[in-house]
């Protein structure tokens, strides 16, 4: 008989190693799916919240955020890029890429959540693919849009949400309850509510850990 489990993937969708970190998720899951059923839950975190309506340029906002050199942000875009390639995701970070605001994605994603099973994942995924993979802007409403339409998504819903504040107050309140439960970077994976995995974890790691909190759980 298989085991519930309930997931919260605290991330961002400008954020490379939520995307490494979610589809390691995904391949231990597949591994385990005779022994979990997972229900998981996209909860907002904005790394850049305080970010202009243009946005701005990437290599610009590392330099000032992380004070790197131009060495160790190529490092570190290659060493992302292998990573995501052998998850099957295609990362195209260029040096000249921008960095933008990302709360109105936010807000679709958790209209999403109410749509139905799969339907907050799938549209995570789109939205992870137009950023990282076609370099497009997503506090862009035309983006958004269509990456609910590709998500299975009715799009004049989403057009409603997006050209309102729907949402914004629920937003704001699950960023400000993970920032009291102390997450500070992500990604940031809990497992039913009290089990806390950090960052982007190769799927075997993932998987030792599920199996072991699935044993304590049981026996708790």
């Amino acid at each position: 008989m298989s085991q519930r489990m309930r997931i919260d993937f605290v991330s961002d969708v400008s954020c490379p190693w939520c995307v490494i970190g979610l589809k390691s998720l995904e391949k231990a899951l597949d591994g385990m799916r005779d022994e979990l059923q997972v229900d998981i839950h996209f909860q907002p975190f904005e790394l850049n919240p305080d970010m202009a309506p243009e946005g701005q340029d990437i290599f610009e906002h590392i330099t000032e955020k992380y004070g790197s050199t131009p060495a160790q942000q190529d490092q570190s875009r290659e060493m992302i890029r292998q990573r995501g390639a052998a998850l099957g995701f295609t990362f195209d970070m260029g040096k000249r890429g921008r960095i933008y605001n990302t709360f109105d994605a936010h807000r679709l994603l958790h209209w999403a959540e109410s749509q139905g099973q799969g339907h907050q994942q799938a549209l995570k995924e789109k939205l992870f693919e137009a950023y990282f993979t076609k370099r497009e802007d997503p506090s862009s409403h035309d983006v958004l849009l269509r990456a609910a339409l590709d998500a299975g998504l009715d799009a004049e819903q989403a057009r409603q949400v997006l050209a309102s504040d729907t949402y914004a107050d629920e937003v704001r309140q699950r960023e400000y309850f993970w920032q009291r439960a102390g997450i500070r970077s992500v990604p940031a994976i809990v497992i039913n509510e009290r089990h806390l995995i950090s960052g982007g974890q190769p799927p075997e790691v993932f998987e030792q850990a599920l199996r072991k909190i699935a044993r304590e759980d049981a026996t708790a």
